[in-house]
């Protein structure tokens, strides 16, 4: 968890930039990136709140076991959900907002049951533990993006 919000601060410290954009990087902007990474974090949170862990089954993944190898996502090898897309318009206002409902929601994760989890659409069924694993490498994955952006001129 601790590591999850010092990625939260990082991309937070990012917020002023929002406008900046360097197609060389991606064709989407800083602000984009970080309320990408702030929508994940607070719907994947919720679904897990709201799970069941008597329903919690582990299954083997291979994709999950091969990025775990792997350190990273690969960039541009997969597509966003719809739920997780930021709105077109995004300001400096939505992108505070969004941490707000960031950092409320995740006062309750400590007290979740172990075997909480969500459905990912590439990695399987992900309990409590494999979660924050997906939600730190996501949000690493996008602060990267987020400073590329910043330091290719």
């Amino acid at each position: 968890m601790k590591q999850l919000h010092q990625l939260i601060y990082q991309l937070e410290s990012k917020i002023e930039l929002h406008d900046k954009i360097n197609p060389s990087v991606s064709t989407s902007t800083i602000g984009w990136q970080i309320e990408h990474s702030f929508i994940t974090i607070y719907k994947v949170v919720n679904v897990v709140k709201n799970s069941n862990p008597k329903e919690y089954k582990w299954k083997f993944n291979k994709n999950k076991i091969l990025i775990s190898i792997l350190g990273f996502f690969p960039r541009g090898k997969a597509n966003a959900p719809k739920i997780v897309l930021p709105d077109e318009i995004i300001t400096k206002e939505s992108i505070k907002s969004s941490l707000e409902k960031v950092k409320t929601t995740l006062v309750e994760w400590d007290s979740l049951d172990k075997n909480a989890h969500f459905q990912h659409p590439f990695f399987g069924n992900l309990n409590k533990k494999s979660t924050m694993w997906f939600l730190n490498m996501h949000t690493k994955h996008h602060l990267k993006i987020v400073n590329d952006i910043c330091n290719k001129n």
